[in-house]
Order: C-alpha cells, then structure tokens, then sequence
C-alpha cells in the first residue's frame, strides 16, 4: 500500500498532522496510543500491517497528537480537553462529519471523551488496551501503585528510542519473527521521531492522573472493546471495568499476550472490527438528545449588601458592566450563556478546563468593579431540552459554586481528574453534602492556571 500524503489541520493555533486511507463503507478515526509519527509508522512493520487492516475496512483518518510526532511539538503534552478539539479538526479537515472512533491505549479516554461530549459526531467506538484509570485507588485495586509508575517514567525517559531497549520489547513482543533486528531499529527510530526523552516522559506523566470513569456511564454510542485473555493484568481488568461500565458495550476477547492490537489473533478482531463498522454503517443513528458538558455557575458575593449601599440606579449599571464582562469571557473560553438570573451566570462548555479558565477570567475582570464572584464548575452528563440542559449534573454544578467562597472557584473530582496535563492547580476541600443529591461529593479549590 502507498503511503499516503501527510497534510495539516488546524486546532486554534496548533497545526495537527493527519493521513487519510483506505476506502471502506465508513470513516475510523484512529487515535494512536501514546506518541507517534503518522509517516514513520508506515516504516514498523506492526504499524503498517495494523494500517493496512483498518484501510480494509474503513476509510481511515490517522494523525500525530499534538506536541508529538509532524504535529507541532513545541505545545508539549496536551490535556484531553485540547487533544479532543484536534479530534474535530482532523475530521472537518477530513471532510467527515461522522466517524466511529479507534482508541488504543492512551487514544482510548480521548476517544470516550469524544463519544460523550459529540455524541451526533460519533457512530460507535472501538477500544484496545484502554484502562480508565492509571494509578491505583480502593475503588481501583487493578490500578497501578503511584511509586511504581513514576519510577516507570524514569525508565522512559531513560530508554527512549534507545536500540537496545528496542530489541529487547521486540523479543519480548515477537520472540518468533525472524527479522527481529529490523524490526527494533524501525521502532527505535519510529520513538525517536515521535518525541523527545523528555517528551515522552512527560506524556507518560500527564497520563497518570487521567480517570474517565465518570463518563463511562454517559455514553451512548455503540462499543465494541477487544482485549486478550493473556495480555498485562491490568490493562486486560481495565478493559473489564470498561466494558462493563458502558450501558450495551460488548467485550471481544481472544487468546494471546501481545499488548499491541497486530499480534496473538490479529485476524479475530480485525474481522470482528469489519463486523461492527459494517453494523454501524446501517444503523440509522437516533439524534442525541444527552450530551456531556461542563457547567458553570457564578454569582455575585454579597450583592444585596452591596444595593443597598451603592442604591438602585448605581447598583444597575453595576451589573449591567459586570454581565458585559461575563459575557466577553464567555465569548473568548467558548462559553454558551443559557441562564442569568439577576446577578449570576449559568453558562455550559464543551470542556472543563476551558469553564475553569473561564471562571477565573470572569473573577479577575470583574475585581476593578469592586466585585466578588463565586464559581462552581461541574462536568456530567445533560439532557438537551429545547435548547437547554437539564439534569443532576446542573444541579451539581450550582450546589458547588453555593460552597465556594469569595474570589473562589471550586470543581468537582470528575473535572479535576479530567484537567490532568492543563497545568491547573488545586486543593483539596473534602467531601461534601450537597442539598437535595443523594450523595456526598468530593470538591477542589483552583489555586492556579
């Protein structure tokens, strides 16, 4: 097969390297696990049979995340927020205004991420190797202790694109294939072209704190989650847990250890990948009426007090400039003003860390006014009513910005574990009863952007 041509698409100010190939009844966007080069790949022999068998089966779009591979590098490791707004331009660059989603790996949260917040951009979903969680919790004993993952950081920071490492995961993955010294330089040379020593450790690091297990249970497109009976036991129980939180996801197994999706029963679940695109290409998908969103809640601190002390007319034109600022940084974070009940906000955003950043905008805007806000943000999952959202998660969201203090935003656990890589801050303010919800939930401080 010809390699194809490697084009750009631009995300904001960041160019995204992109291929397109193949020719099948459906797009597959292919999010890659980790870090890669979309032309050098064609040159690892695992890669481009990998890339051949999705070509088979799918017209399929491939490309670099930011900050690795020919995408641009110098933005460094991207959160999921950014990384699914890459997503997008791929695809519009693509021309494909619905594609179901390859997630490998570390692909498979941006990929879940996706599915949830575009959901009438998603036909269905197709994971290997994706655990939802890092690190391990009580809740997640099959995670991985924080010691020992950051002693694996070292180690790949070490070891990165270094020929002798190489050889040894190429005869630990294909103890068998004859051409095994050939097979370690393209993939020492495949490391070294996709990012830095530094690059990649930072990658890895910023994985660590990723947990979208909240979101397994909002989404609503077809899945399909393939995985061996031999594979890592942790990756294989995170696909477990994965496949066993997503409302009608089927779990495709076959026998084998290798960790990467070409290998141990590579035709099995590429045939069973061709019978669920093939599926999903005569379905007539319904219109999404639930759609993941970050909601945010502001309010002025004290605002009767301060009536009363300015006097109707003053008080007005108050407002009046502080709902002229709120509106200009709803604007520039991408924020959709659904609500303004005197003097608070209710705005809804397609990612968490853009709400924060927002809310911490709004704050220091509106300060020279002699202004204090409170800000609560909250992602979950909404009901789309004529135009609106609607549900538990909204409520949640104005529950936590009742907590917060002046000049205060405070988030919850889902958004924090959603942010890692945006180099945001927090501290931890406990668990807390929020009136009217069954349960307690966990909040966090921002403490910097």
């Amino acid at each position: 097969m010809e390699i194809p041509e490697t084009r750009w698409a631009r995300s904001g100010d960041v160019n995204i390297a992109y291929q397109v190939f193949g020719d099948g009844p459906v797009d597959l966007v292919f999010c890659p696990p980790f870090a890669s080069n979309v032309e050098l790949a064609w040159e690892f022999a695992p890669r481009r049979a990998l890339n051949e068998g999705l070509a088979s089966v799918a017209r399929v779009i491939t490309f670099d995340k930011r900050g690795t591979g020919l995408s641009d590098r110098e933005v460094g490791a991207a959160p999921l927020e950014e990384r699914m707004d890459d997503v997008r331009a791929v695809m519009d660059a693509a021309g494909s205004e619905r594609a179901a989603l390859l997630g490998i790996m570390d692909g498979g949260p941006l990929a879940i991420l996706f599915a949830a917040t575009y959901p009438d951009r998603c036909t269905g979903l197709v994971l290997f190797g994706t655990t939802p969680r890092t690190l391990w919790a009580p809740d997640f004993p099959s995670g991985e202790p924080r010691a020992d993952a950051e002693r694996q950081v070292v180690e790949i920071e070490q070891s990165w694109g270094r020929i002798d490492e190489a050889r040894r995961r190429i005869d630990r993955l294909f103890p068998d294939d004859p051409d095994r010294e050939s097979l370690a330089a393209a993939l020492a040379r495949l490391e070294r072209n996709s990012a830095s020593p530094r690059e990649s450790a930072n990658l890895w690091r910023m994985m660590l704190d990723i947990d979208v297990r909240p979101l397994l249970e909002t989404l609503h497109v077809p899945v399909l989650v393939l995985s061996r009976d031999g594979m890592d036991a942790r990756v294989r129980a995170g696909a477990h847990v994965v496949a066993g939180g997503i409302p009608g996801a089927r779990l495709f197994e076959v026998a084998g250890t290798t960790t990467g999706l070409v290998g141990d029963g590579w035709p099995e679940l590429l045939g069973e990948t061709r019978r669920f695109l093939q599926a999903e290409a005569q379905r007539t998908p319904p219109e999404p009426d639930r759609v993941l969103a970050s909601v945010l809640f502001t309010d002025i601190v004290d605002s009767t007090a301060k009536a009363v002390e300015l006097g109707d007319r003053r008080w007005r034109e108050l407002v009046a400039e502080h709902h002229t600022l709120v509106r200009r940084e709803l604007q520039r974070f991408r924020g959709r003003e659904l609500d303004t009940a005197g003097d608070g906000f209710f705005a809804s955003f397609d990612g968490p860390a853009r709400a924060i950043r927002c809310a911490c905008a709004v704050r220091d805007a509106v300060a020279p006014l002699g202004l204090e806000v409170r800000a609560g943000v909250h992602t979950g999952e909404c009901e789309q009513v004529d135009g609106k959202i609607v549900g538990i998660a909204v409520v949640t969201g104005a529950r936590i910005a009742a907590l917060a203090s002046a000049g205060e935003v405070l988030v919850s656990s889902t958004v924090r574990d959603l942010v890692a890589g945006s180099e945001i801050s927090f501290d931890d303010r406990g668990a807390h009863a929020l009136k009217g919800l069954p349960e307690e939930r966990h909040v966090y401080a921002v403490t910097g952007v």
